[in-house]
């Protein structure tokens, strides 16, 4: 079984492709470096991430009826299996994504609530297993969309350089709300979350192992890194089948999940130095 979906239809900037029954992948092809805008989340990620669960539920769907005469006890082999590989564009070993387009992101005052934030929402709670295959640099944005995933598979770097970073901190971009809400879920040691966001430290793959930032670090190009990813899909596909993995994450995130919907307008340096200055 193969299928692709080129998205958006007139400019595509992600194209996603069904090379098993069970399995999604999601390549991000933006540019050299995949940087997330609105265009490519509103009307590349989103929409594939829908095309993914409407198929994945119909053939979930479409099993259980087709076995109903069958024991009820016992699953067919692949009914509802299923998993969800994303990945920087497949033709380069440099950028998984350099994140936002920050400049553009800062002349849409609901960027971050009515296209970034419903993007993670969506990963957080997906009903299948969600594998970030981090094929070269990720940073900022890109950082947080691999963190919203399940699982995280990244190359070690032997091809070229790789590093995880959330950078905002040398640039003077404070975290929305949301940001900071999916780091603490994700990360409850202290040290960890500073070193992440005060120091802005470059993980290379292996610290970002030790850390426990990443699952696996694989040797070789992209072609590896999705190898390994599909391994894991493989694995832990199987445990969509019973409909609960998006509502086990849904509680699980909870805390998260709440504060990522509420909309609440980030303060930059300059606003917040006139401030200041009026009260001293």
């Amino acid at each position: 079984m193969s299928s692709t979906l080129s998205l958006p239809a007139d400019n595509p900037l992600v194209t996603l492709t069904h090379p098993k029954p069970s399995l999604w992948i999601l390549e991000l092809h933006h540019g050299a470096d995949n940087r997330l805008t609105q265009t490519v989340i509103n009307k590349g990620v989103m929409p594939a991430l829908d095309a993914v669960e409407l198929e994945w539920r119909e053939r979930r769907r479409t099993s259980a009826h087709e076995n109903k005469s069958k024991d009820k006890s016992k699953n067919p082999e692949n009914a509802g299996r299923g998993a969800l590989i994303i990945v920087g564009r497949r033709d380069q070993d440099k950028f998984f994504s350099n994140g936002l387009n920050y400049a553009d992101s800062l002349k849409d005052p609901n960027f971050f609530q009515l296209t970034f934030n419903p993007m993670l929402t969506r990963l957080l709670t997906f009903p299948i297993p969600t594998i970030a295959a981090i094929n070269g640099h990720c940073f900022a944005g890109g950082f947080v969309l691999a963190l919203a995933c399940d699982y995280r598979v990244m190359t070690d770097g032997s091809a070229r350089n790789a590093w995880l970073c959330m950078n905002e901190i040398h640039f003077g971009a404070p975290y929305p709300l949301s940001i900071g809400a999916l780091l603490t879920s994700k990360f409850p040691s202290h040290t960890l979350l500073r070193k992440i966001a005060l120091e802005g430290h470059r993980f290379t793959p292996p610290e970002a192992l030790d850390a426990g930032i990443i699952d696996y670090v694989v040797r070789g190009k992209t072609a590896d890194v999705v190898g390994k990813a599909e391994e894991v899909a493989e694995r832990v596909g199987g445990n969509a089948q019973a409909g609960v993995w998006g509502l086990i994450k849904l509680n699980l995130f909870r805390k998260a999940l709440e504060d990522i919907q509420k909309d609440i307008r980030v303060i930059y340096p300059p606003m917040d130095d006139a401030a200041a200055r009026s009260r001293l």
